[in-house]
């Protein structure tokens, strides 16, 4: 096992109806635990590294190159992906340095701005031979508002995927970013109706998978009815993110004059293994009831 294309594991998971974890990398810590994470409960991951990401680390490729060679030594199947690029030239370099995948994020243009933007974005993907997610209905939270009454349309989501060719679609559903607690209520329903709405209406005849983005603040129980009703890519960061800095201020808590930082990065990253390996065995479930793989804390 090594580094595949996001699109094998999403229609793998699409097909199977059953949920894949795109888990977002904040730095080398984060992408060996998720990697790790992936081993532990056998089965595969998407590695995410955002525009946030590069942006924070100075650029993409230092970041994605030790992404892209903790994925190639990983025991399961491991991919990566651009995660939330509004700069095209973003994407340009990521299908340079050898992601599988991208998203391009043009949610909050206007309508027309996001086909067109998105589908010159799609068009030089596809020719490299890369998986393209886009997104339509803009999803809350980037800018610290939580906007639960933004939706995403099915008709308008089927004539978005035939006008930009994407392979498969982050819909705004309810969920928000960056969200801390995990009490989003998501419209089920309209989940339901996206994914009939999708269905053959890809390049091909294929069928196009969901994506759910700002799942950090979603229950466990929430999710997996997501997932029944046609959630397929589940998108986590600020819920790891929790797991890693709560272990962080422990160790430092119990020991003030603690200087090395391995010490207690080391368990921040472990911490993140067995929330990350707990959440893709509960996503890979298969018409199970959620409390069979659900846990009380959150972040």
């Amino acid at each position: 096992m090594t580094l595949v294309s996001a699109a094998d594991l999403v229609r793998a998971a699409a097909t199977q109806n059953r949920g894949v974890g795109a888990f977002n990398v904040i730095h080398l810590e984060t992408a060996e635990a998720l990697v790790a994470a992936s081993a532990q409960a056998g089965l595969p991951v998407i590695l995410q590294i955002s525009q946030n990401c590069a942006k924070y680390h100075g650029a993409l490729e230092p970041i994605a190159l030790a992404t892209l060679a903790v994925a190639r030594r990983a025991e399961t199947q491991v991919a990566v992906h651009l995660d939330h690029a509004e700069n095209p030239e973003l994407v340009d370099e990521a299908i340079a340095l050898g992601f599988g995948s991208v998203m391009f994020d043009g949610g909050a243009l206007p309508y027309d701005d996001n086909v067109a933007m998105t589908r010159a974005v799609a068009d030089r993907a596809h020719a490299a031979g890369v998986y393209v997610e886009g997104e339509l209905g803009e999803v809350g939270g980037k800018d610290g508002a939580h906007a639960p009454g933004v939706r995403t349309d099915p008709d308008e989501a089927r004539a978005f995927v035939a006008e930009t060719g994407v392979d498969a679609l982050a819909v705004a559903v309810g969920s928000s970013h960056a969200m801390t607690d995990r009490s989003a209520s998501l419209d089920i329903a309209l989940i339901g109706r996206l994914r009939s709405a999708l269905r053959d209406s890809g390049r091909d005849g294929a069928d196009v998978p969901l994506v759910l983005h700002g799942s950090s603040g979603v229950a466990d129980a929430v999710i997996m009815d997501a997932v029944r009703a046609g959630m397929t890519k589940i998108n986590v960061s600020t819920h790891l993110n929790g797991f890693f800095t709560r272990a962080v201020r422990s160790v430092l808590g119990a020991d003030e004059r603690l200087v090395d930082s391995r010490k207690y990065i080391a368990p921040g990253r472990a911490a993140v293994v067995d929330e990350a390996a707990r959440m893709l065995r509960l996503f890979a479930l298969q018409g199970a009831e959620p409390s069979s793989a659900t846990s009380e804390e959150s972040a």
